[in-house]
Parts: structure tokens; C-alpha cells; sequence
């Protein structure tokens, strides 16, 4: 693609002799599992987040779920997931043998709808697992006054939204822990899969540290049932790297929204939804979400430019996966028209203005081309 939608050798490039340096350190101390790096990158990251503890995982997915097993949640329980999510929101759930209960999202933030979830909440609910989709927070007031309400456990999924904050607060500091992915397209990504939970729970933060290492710290007592789910050294040398960059890439993507929303402005697209930051909340555009109509057609288009347009995501969970037996076909309808019309446009630090106003044009054009062929076929059928 002549514009991709991120860009991670030209990042590799520009942070080489960081990065190789900080591998060789690691190489050369002989020390792989569990040693100094990722000390400091769960110090880091605790910090960065207003959190006292930080455990580092080997993926998103297994933070979620190491999150869900510290909270207690297991077989005959239910969480109340997004419809609109990656898939690994709700596999974590029933990872640990819970039923993963689908609501329906906001429009404004294709967050989880706190007043659907609460009319889905039964007496086997045992925690949210809200997902601040995109970059951006969800309605946290809003879910965590539910779940004050209904005794629930509040765990936030951070893997696209780190760096983002909710009325002044970073997200994954709010609810009883914070779950993040350093897979690579992240806008904290490592050289391969990673993730970390973050709390201000003592207790909670040494389950997750039990649940990650089979259940041991000293390899003598087992405590109870973990398994191996460790970040390892070079990664979390890498991400440390990283992070020293994270709030000049921030920025930097946060000043090419700005470029989409002044060029779709001044271009007259209309029918172009463009993301929007909602009061008290800090997007850091880990993907730059519009929403299109005839959807598919301006991603056929995009691409056949050379622009790698994405969708993220072309089905809620509760349609075309393994949770069919969830609510049926138009019942969560916000989620559904979603997922019919959004289209991830490249976003990435590096990405140039003139780039950026081709995609512009681009759909312009497209959805230009869109509204001919539909007025031929509306005088066709007439004539």
C-alpha cells in the first residue's frame, strides 16, 4: 500500500539505536525472565497510569483474563462485555469459564451502554468489562455508578487507549484494574505480543503476580492455580523504549485527527461521521474511525488506491461468532449500524499532510461516485 495505515519499520528506523541497544543489554546480562526491565517497565507503567502496582502479562488477552481471575469471576458467573469489541474481550471471559453477556454501545464513543448493561445485570453478574474503543474513554461515570449500585467489579480494557484519560484520570486507574495489549500495532506496541494489568489493590496485584507464574514465587510453594503468562525481558526493554517516545506520538496523532476533521471540513463531505473527543475525555487515536455510508464499496475504493482502509470491527460479537446465542439480530442496534458503517483510516506519527489529504479526497470522490451510481438507479427503476 502506498499509505498504510500504520507505519512500524519506518518507527523501527527511527528508534534503531535505542532499540538494538537496549536488546543487546538484555543479551548481555543473561537474565530473560521476569529480571530488571520488567521491574522498571511495571514501575513505568504504575506510574504513568496513577496506579501503586503493575504486572506485565504476554498478551492483552491474558491480562484480561488474568484481571477477571483476580477479581474472583469464574464458572456460573457472568460479565457484561461491548458488542463492539475485538473478540478477545469476551474469549477472556469465558477463558475463565464465565458467560461473556453482550450490551449495546454508545453512538459517541462505541463504548458500553451503562443504561443497556444495567438492564442486562442479573443476580449471577459479577463485573463490566468496558473497552475504550479507538483511543478514547467510554462513560465511566456512568458504569461505575452501576456497578456501585449492582456490587460489581469494574475492569477496564485498555488495550487500544493508553495515554487517554477520563475527566483528568488516566484510564485503567478507575475501576478495580486497568488491562492493556503491547501487541505491535499498539500505539505502545512491542516486538511481539505483551500486555500488563495495572491496580492500587496490594492484594490484587500479588494474585496477578501468583496467577502469571503458575502460582508460585519461589518455585517451592504453589498458592494457587496459574500458569505461565509472562512478559519477558526483551520486550519490556523495548516497550521501556517506547514509552519514552509515547507522549510525542500522542500528540503527534492527535494533531493528525485534527488535519482529518479540517480537511473532510473544508472538503464539504457531508455524510462523513468523523470521531469526536467527548467533554472531559482525551482521545489518543490508536485508529481514526469515521463512518461512511455504502461502507464496503469506499473500502474496495480506498484500496484499490493503494490507501489500506481497515474495519474495526465488521461484525458485533453477538453476530456471524461463537456467541450467537447472545441477543439476536437487531436487538443492539447501535452496535449493528456500527458495524455497517465504520472505516479505520491511516493514522500513524509519521503520517505526512499530503497523505492524509489524499484519503480526504479520496473519499470524496468515492462516495461522490456512490450517490451517481444510486440516482441511475433509482431513474432506472422509475423508467
Amino acid at each position: 500500500m502506498r499509505i498504510p495505515i500504520i507505519d512500524l519499520s519506518g518507527q523501527y528506523r527511527s528508534l534503531r539505536t535505542e532499540l538494538e541497544a537496549a536488546v543487546r543489554e538484555v543479551l548481555d546480562s543473561g537474565t530473560y525472565i521476569l529480571g530488571p526491565q520488567v521491574k522498571r517497565l511495571e514501575a513505568a507503567l504504575a506510574q504513568r497510569c496513577g496506579c501503586r502496582f503493575a504486572a506485565g502479562v504476554n498478551s492483552g488477552t491474558d491480562a484480561l483474563e488474568m484481571a477477571l481471575r483476580a477479581c474472583g469471576v469464574g464458572p456460573g458467573d457472568e460479565v457484561i462485555v461491548p458488542a463492539m469489541t475485538f473478540m478477545s474481550t469476551a474469549l477472556a471471559v469465558t477463558g475463565v469459564g464465565a458467560r461473556p453477556v453482550i450490551a449495546d454501545i454508545e453512538s459517541a464513543s462505541y463504548g458500553l451502554d451503562a443504561e443497556d448493561a444495567a438492564r442486562r445485570v442479573t443476580k449471577r453478574t459479577k463485573a463490566l468489562l468496558p473497552v475504550h474503543l479507538y483511543g478514547q474513554a467510554c462513560d465511566l461515570d456512568g458504569l461505575s455508578r452501576l456497578a456501585k449500585r449492582r456490587g460489581l467489579q469494574v475492569i477496564e480494557d485498555c488495550a487500544q487507549a493508553v495515554g487517554a484519560t477520563h475527566n483528568g484520570r488516566v484510564v485503567g486507574s478507575i475501576g478495580a484494574a486497568g488491562c492493556f495489549s503491547f501487541y505491535p500495532t499498539k500505539n505502545l506496541g512491542a516486538a511481539g505480543d505483551g500486555g500488563a494489568v495495572v491496580t492500587n489493590d496490594a492484594g490484587f496485584a500479588k494474585r496477578l503476580r501468583l496467577l502469571r507464574n503458575y502460582g508460585t514465587e519461589d518455585k517451592l510453594t504453589y498458592v494457587c492455580y496459574g500458569r505461565n503468562s509472562r512478559l519477558d525481558e526483551l520486550q519490556a526493554a523495548i516497550l521501556l523504549v517506547k514509552l519514552r517516545h509515547l507522549d510525542r506520538w500522542i500528540e503527534a496523532r492527535r494533531e493528525r485527527a485534527g488535519w482529518y476533521r479540517e480537511l473532510f471540513t473544508q472538503a464539504g463531505v457531508e455524510e462523513v461521521r468523523l470521531p469526536r473527543e467527548l467533554p472531559g475525555r482525551r482521545h489518543v487515536y490508536h485508529l481514526y474511525v469515521v463512518s461512511v455510508p455504502r461502507r464496503d464499496a469506499v473500502l474496495k475504493g480506498l484500496r484499490a488506491r493503494g490507501i489500506q482502509a481497515m474495519v474495526h470491527y465488521p461484525q458485533p460479537l453477538h453476530m456471524g461468532s461463537i456467541y450467537e446465542d447472545q441477543p439476536s439480530r437487531g436487538s443492539l442496534p447501535v452496535a449493528e449500524q456500527a458495524a455497517r458503517e465504520v472505516l479505520s483510516l491511516p493514522v500513524y506519527p509519521g503520517l505526512p499532510w499530503e497523505a492524509v489529504s489524499e484519503v480526504v479526497q479520496a473519499v470524496k470522490t468515492l462516495l461522490g461516485q456512490g450517490r451517481r451510481r444510486s440516482r441511475v438507479a433509482v431513474a432506472g427503476a422509475k423508467s
